[in-house]
């Protein structure tokens, strides 16, 4: 390994706890949407106060659910979250989004006056448009049309709505609750059970909300609070990123945090699984966001290409754009597993050398004999690759630097 950098001993302790926190994913706004692999709140808050300050720019180039920009926000520092996943994007809005009291009541009487319209009875007016292209797929079933026509009949009444930080958050709640009734369920529930969920986790979220805006509010004045903490989310791949005015303008990150896709691990980012493996593309219906492909588009291609080398050659590509933007101070930090780590992290890490990073010895967080820092993982609802050693229980985290010239 390369360079060397060292912490207090209170913020060793904070960031070691933070990786291996096995607390469910809650607090703020992080339980709107349960995107798959998100890494722990906690570990991204140790991460960004052990590396930046107050007003420093911290940097997700794989954002996913937004761990990162929501931790950012509340600690005052500005922050770019990249995606090429739509919905993963409108996740970001959603849970970003500084909401006034006004907004909250509004969104509540919406919600309470919708429920009670959901009645399998009422006409739905038929998204007929999403349907053709495909975005209803398997909710049609015996099992799952009430769910799907109660969807309908609340995402009719969304032009009720009176600003788009409403609709974005009503559209957000329609999202967690047809996630909770749908997504790996092995029993759809009742539209009577489909009403109560989104009444509840309304109330679930508008405490998350609430929360969030106090966070982002807690220093003085306010209005230089919100300015330090704003966040910035784009829906384009990380690879050709130093052409993008909108990121460069801004300098080089302090921090680049995030979770890239894993190699030869199957991820489902973009589809709900129905009843076993049937897939969905609805959540993009529910969110008003389009598809962008299929599954080797969010992941680096295909998994079962042998030797990975469409992923590898990803991974240079878009490391490389992301070394071009970063300074001699910009610290690299990622968390990641392998379906077979024996040979996938040597090729990873060489993927980096190959895009102009270079490794950063952090003795101070190895639990292993190759000097690096794991965790374990328990209960993965998503699997590896059959040829390799199923090794996605565990993940390691990553320190790197732009290399010396």
């Amino acid at each position: 390994m390369g360079l060397s950098i060292r912490l207090r001993d209170e913020s060793v302790r904070e960031f070691l706890d933070g990786v291996h926190s096995q607390e469910r994913v809650a607090g703020l706004t992080h339980a709107f949407y349960k995107y798959p692999a998100r890494f722990s709140p906690r570990f991204a808050r140790a991460a960004i106060q052990a590396f930046t300050s107050p007003g420093d720019f911290v940097l997700d180039p794989f954002m996913g659910g937004a761990t990162t920009i929501v931790e950012a926000s509340t600690l005052r520092r500005f922050s770019v979250g990249l995606d090429i996943n739509s919905l993963s994007c409108f996740i970001a809005r959603a849970k970003t989004t500084v909401l006034s009291d006004d907004d909250l009541r509004a969104v509540r009487s919406w919600t309470n006056s919708t429920a009670r319209l959901l009645n399998m009875r009422r006409a739905a007016r038929r998204a007929n448009e999403w349907i053709e292209k495909g975005y209803q797929r398997n909710i049609n079933t015996r099992q799952t049309w009430a769910i799907r026509k109660s969807l309908e009949l609340a995402l009719a009444r969304i032009t009720l709505l009176q600003s788009s930080a409403q609709e974005t958050f009503s559209r957000a709640l329609l999202l967690r609750t047809a996630q909770w009734a749908l997504d790996c369920r092995k029993e759809v529930p009742s539209v009577a059970q489909f009403r109560e969920a989104l009444v509840r986790f309304l109330d679930e979220m508008i405490v998350g909300a609430k929360d969030f805006r106090g966070a982002v509010r807690s220093c003085e004045p306010a209005s230089s609070c919100e300015s330090a903490s704003q966040a910035m989310v784009l829906n384009r791949s990380a690879e050709g990123v130093d052409q993008d005015t909108r990121v460069t303008a801004y300098g080089a990150p302090k921090l680049i945090l995030t979770s890239p896709p894993y190699p030869g691990v199957h991820v489902n980012y973009h589809r709900w699984q129905i009843l076993g493996r049937r897939e969905t593309p609805a959540p993009f219906w529910i969110a008003n966001s389009l598809d962008g492909s299929g599954l080797s588009y969010y992941t680096f291609g295909d998994r079962k290409r042998l030797g990975l080398t469409t992923y590898f050659d990803t991974t240079r590509a878009t490391f490389g754009s992301l070394a071009r933007i970063a300074d001699g101070s910009t610290l690299f930090v990622q968390m990641l597993a392998f379906s077979d780590a024996s040979w996938q992290l040597p090729e990873y890490l060489a993927a980096l050398r190959s895009a102009g990073l270079e490794d950063v010895s952090m003795h101070d967080f190895a639990n292993s004999d190759d000097g690096r820092l794991w965790r374990s993982v328990p209960n993965r609802k998503w699997y590896a690759d059959q040829r390799g050693s199923g090794g996605a229980g565990k993940e390691v985290v990553l320190f790197h630097r732009k290399a010396r010239q």
